[in-house]
């Protein structure tokens, strides 16, 4: 006998109501709706059941940490952005607030601003208290003298600090007790589940895994998580005999370790992603590694189970990887990553014919294929087919299309019809896998999939360059792991939905009611409706 019963559900695209069978977590059974049985049954009345969704880019805790931050997303210039700070000060003076901690901000583009930030404006509005902005894509922080002195760090007369050096400064503005912290990430793990999430793959910069140990052990159960690891810590990776999809123990199979996670280039925003054309302002990003030594790095992390998974963005750094994988996959002999660690960083390069250009189902963070290109925003025609040729996940952000339009537009003119080219992507046979990048955009997959196959808002601006647009079939695949419907023998996670998601409007997909989600059949989201 089933442990439950989803009665009178529908798959999508689909109007005859079916039965699902849960036992021992898993989906046992999926039969036309039938009424006498013994086994506990819930009455869903015609909802829509689709797989549960992950989201596969995540930064967990800084989402976490986002809510109590304030937004400069719509500032549209330096001048705009400082006003806000100065409201944000004014605010806590009138409310009687003493300012203990740093005033931190998030979400500003600089990259479409006509004027550019200042460490004498910030000083200006900010009366001597440490204060910091973070950017959209983490990628830069602008911060004023007081938050410099009190961190240690030097800034010159911009104010930013970009990459490496905005990356340390986040973690350290993040730095909380540990129960609170995780406190924060519940809340975080529960509204994610409120949109049908049941797992997520966590980029956070730090050592994943003992972090994920803790909250699990503490109570935190709303989702599964692969637990990302970073290059700093690849020896003690090894040490720990972690390979990539092994199951966490102690944590009822909601850990596993993820990729291992590669950058090797900045961002659109800070204009440090690495491209074969010059930005306006001049340069051509940064590259923090050689080709050769991308491959030593990749081949070392295969031999040792590790899935690679490289951050790129620029059109360059994008070939750069695909060669590297190329190479690193048909490479017979073993490689010394040791003595290859410390000349693989921090280096500004440009491109060189042999980056520019290569001859040329699906990874998951499970380990199938050869490993995942993280973000894969700006792409070299010619290497839209090596994805599939290669065994290469793309691992985009779908979101990102419609923050970064202008920013593309004014940076990336001359190849704009090839950024953020989900249908050239698929179309060429690759596999796409679904993110947000939270917190630089939201963890919710309905948003993603919304992006992805509208390729605008319902903010009454028009959709942006709707020839790369894609189903919301396809979408859905690549928020599933490649289902799009219920089968016998998966595990139970599920999303319960209050409507089609192949026939609701565009405005009601971008919000898609979740009704309830079950993990192994257990409740994370809408437990009084799922109860028997």
């Amino acid at each position: 006998m089933p442990d439950l019963i989803l009665r009178s559900v529908v798959q999508p695209g689909e109007s005859t109501p079916v039965d699902v069978e849960i036992t021992a977590g898993t989906i046992s059974q999926i039969r036309p709706t039938r009424t006498n049985t013994d086994a506990p049954t819930i009455d869903l009345d015609g909802r829509t059941v689709i797989p549960g969704l992950w989201d596969e880019h995540v930064h967990h805790t800084q989402w976490a940490l986002a809510g109590g931050r304030f937004d400069l997303s719509a500032a549209m210039s330096a001048r705009e952005a400082l006003e806000r700070v100065h409201a944000e000060i004014a605010a806590a003076e009138v409310a009687g607030h003493h300012l203990a901690m740093p005033l931190i901000g998030v979400r500003f583009r600089d990259a479409i601003w006509g004027d550019a930030p200042s460490l004498r404006g910030l000083d200006a509005v900010t009366q001597g208290h440490p204060t910091a902005l973070i950017s959209h894509d983490l990628h830069c922080v602008w911060l004023n003298s007081a938050a410099a002195e009190r961190f240690g760090v030097s800034i010159d007369e911009t104010g930013l600090l970009r990459e490496q050096a905005a990356f340390a400064l986040t973690i350290a503005l993040g730095q909380l007790p540990d129960a609170e912290a995780d406190e924060l990430a519940l809340l975080a793990g529960a509204r994610a589940a409120a949109r049908g999430v049941v797992g997520i793959v966590d980029f956070e910069m730090t050592w994943n895994k003992d972090v994920w140990q803790r909250r699990i052990a503490n109570g935190f159960d709303a989702l599964r998580v692969e637990a990302s690891i970073y290059l700093a810590d690849f020896d003690r990776a090894v040490a720990e005999r972690l390979h990539t999809g092994n199951v966490i123990e102690d944590t009822h199979e909601l850990l596993t370790v993820g990729p291992l996670k590669l950058l090797i280039d900045g961002s659109l925003n800070t204009r440090t992603a690495f491209c074969v054309d010059e930005y306006p302002v001049g340069g051509h990003g940064m590259l923090t590694v050689t080709e050769d030594e991308l491959v030593d790095i990749l081949h070392s992390a295969q031999q040792v189970g590790l899935l690679p998974a490289v951050h790129a963005i620029g059109d360059a750094a994008n070939t750069v990887a695909l060669n590297a994988f190329e190479q690193a996959h048909s490479r017979g002999a073993g490689v010394d990553y040791r003595a290859n660690r410390a000349r693989a960083q921090g280096r500004t390069m440009l491109p060189t014919g042999s980056q520019r250009g290569g001859d040329g189902e699906p990874a998951t963070s499970q380990g199938r294929g050869i490993g995942r290109i993280e973000h894969a925003q700006f792409l070299q025609a010619r290497d839209f087919a090596r994805f599939a040729l290669l065994g290469v996940t793309a691992s985009v952000q779908p979101e990102h299309a419609l923050d970064d339009r202008d920013a593309v537009e004014v940076n990336w003119a001359r190849g704009a019809d090839r950024v953020f080219a989900l249908r050239s992507l698929l179309d060429a046979g690759a596999t796409l896998a679904f993110g947000s990048d939270a917190p630089v955009a939201p963890l919710d997959p309905f948003t993603a999939m919304s992006a992805a196959s509208s390729r605008a808002r319902s903010d009454g601006r028009g959709p942006w360059r709707p020839d790369q647009v894609i189903s919301r079939q396809q979408s859905l695949a690549a928020s599933a792991r490649g289902r799009t419907r219920l089968r016998i023998g998966d595990v139970a996670d599920i999303a319960v939905l209050d409507g089609d998601p192949l026939l609701v409007s565009d405005t009601v997909f971008e919000r898609m009611p979740v009704a309830a989600t079950l993990l192994a059949g257990r409740a994370t989201h809408g437990a009084t409706l799922l109860e028997p």
